[in-house]
C-alpha cells in the first residue's frame, strides 16, 4: 500500500489556484484510475484502489495548506505505512513554471504545508513531487493564491499530467527510476545552445 498525497485548500474559493497544483495532480490520477475522492476521514477527502496494479490511497487534506500533516499522520498510522510508502504532491515558488522535480527527502523551504507534515509525523525522509508555479513578483502568499493567468494554463496543465505520470512511475518502478526519468529541464525550460 502507498499513498499519494496532494497539497492544496479546500473549497471553491481555491480551485485552480497555484497553491492547489498538488490536489490536481491527485485528482488527474483518481480521473485515470477511476478512484473516487468522495469519501472523507483522516482529515481529508481521500479514495483508495489499484494505479498500474498498485494498491494506492489518494489523499486531499481538507485542514487547510498549514495543517496538512494532521491528514498524513492519521492515514499513515491508519495504513500503518513505512516512510518510503509515502509521496506528497506539492506547489514550488523556486522552480520554474511548469518543472517538476522529485527528491526522496529534504526541508521545507518556506513550503508551510510540508513543513507541518515534517512536524506531525516527525521525519523528512519522505518522497516529494514538487511542481513548479513560477516566482512571484509580488509578496509570495498573496502569489501562491493566484489562479494561472490564460497563457500559463498549457504549461500547468501539462506539468500536473507530467507530474501524474511521475507519481505512477514512483509507484511502479520506484524513487531512482522516477528521478532519472522526470529530474530534467522540459525543452521550454531548456535555453537554446
Amino acid at each position: 500500500m502507498k499513498l499519494i498525497v496532494g497539497l492544496g485548500n479546500p473549497g471553491s474559493k481555491y480551485v485552480g489556484t497555484r497553491h492547489n497544483v498538488g490536489f490536481d495532480v491527485v485528482d488527474t490520477l483518481a480521473r485515470r484510475a477511476a478512484i473516487d475522492l468522495s469519501r472523507e476521514k483522516f482529515h481529508a477527502g481521500y479514495g483508495d484502489g489499484m494505479v498500474r496494479q498498485e494498491r494506492v490511497v489518494l489523499l486531499k487534506p481538507t485542514t487547510f495548506m498549514n495543517r496538512s500533516g494532521d491528514a498524513v499522520l492519521a492515514a499513515g498510522r491508519f495504513y500503518r505505512l513505512e516512510k518510503e510508502d509515502l509521496l506528497v504532491v506539492l506547489d514550488d515558488l523556486a522552480l520554474p513554471l511548469g518543472q517538476i522535480r522529485v527528491r526522496p527527502q529534504g526541508s521545507a523551504g518556506s513550503h508551510n504545508g510540508l513543513q507541518n507534515i515534517i512536524d506531525r509525523i516527525g521525519f523528512h525522509d519522505f518522497t516529494r513531487l514538487r511542481v513548479g508555479i513560477g516566482r512571484p513578483l509580488g509578496i509570495p502568499a498573496n502569489f501562491v493564491l493566484t489562479r494561472f493567468a490564460e497563457d500559463e494554463r498549457p504549461l500547468i496543465e501539462k506539468a500536473t499530467d507530467t507530474a501524474a505520470d511521475a507519481a505512477e512511475c514512483w509507484l511502479t518502478d520506484g524513487l531512482e527510476t522516477v528521478m532519472n526519468k522526470y529530474n530534467r529541464k522540459t525543452e521550454e525550460q531548456t535555453e537554446p545552445e
